[in-house]
This record gives C-alpha cells, sequence and structure tokens, in this order.
C-alpha cells in the first residue's frame, strides 16, 4: 500500500481547485474490488470542481483511475450537492 491514500489524492486535488479549501470533505466507502469516494464542495465552488462540460472532473477520475490501478482497485468518484 502506499503512503498516499486515494482519499488523500482527491482532498488534495478538490483543494487545488476550489476558493473554499474548508468546505472541502471526501468519504470513501471501501467495498471489496471498488472504492467510492464522495465528494463534497461549497455551493459555489461546485462548477469549479466540475468544469466546463465535466473536463475537469473527468480528468480527476483519470487520475484516480490511474492510481487506483496500482493499487489494483477500482475507483469511482462522486460529486455530492
Amino acid at each position: 500500500m502506499s503512503s498516499v491514500s486515494l482519499k488523500d489524492l482527491v482532498e488534495y486535488l478538490a483543494k487545488a481547485l476550489v476558493d473554499e479549501p474548508d468546505q472541502v470533505e471526501v468519504a470513501e466507502i471501501a467495498g471489496e474490488q471498488t472504492v467510492v469516494l464522495e465528494l463534497r464542495v461549497a455551493k459555489g465552488d461546485l462548477g469549479k470542481v466540475i468544469g466546463k462540460q465535466g473536463r475537469t472532473v473527468k480528468a480527476m477520475r483519470s487520475i484516480l483511475s490511474a492510481a487506483s490501478s496500482k493499487l489494483r482497485k477500482r475507483a469511482d468518484l462522486e460529486i455530492l450537492e
């Protein structure tokens, strides 16, 4: 297992994007083969995390996918309002 968790990775990426980093919350729901990460941000920062046509969140999911494949798991990122 690496020293940085997938949860830490998502939290780091989200905090770098938003105006209110103290409002960023990441919940990790671990299954046997899949990890679901639920991201909550301030309402005003929702657009920043999603990006134009979902490009930012798509990029975050790609990074997460690459990191999780190294751990031989599947990771899903869900953004909650």
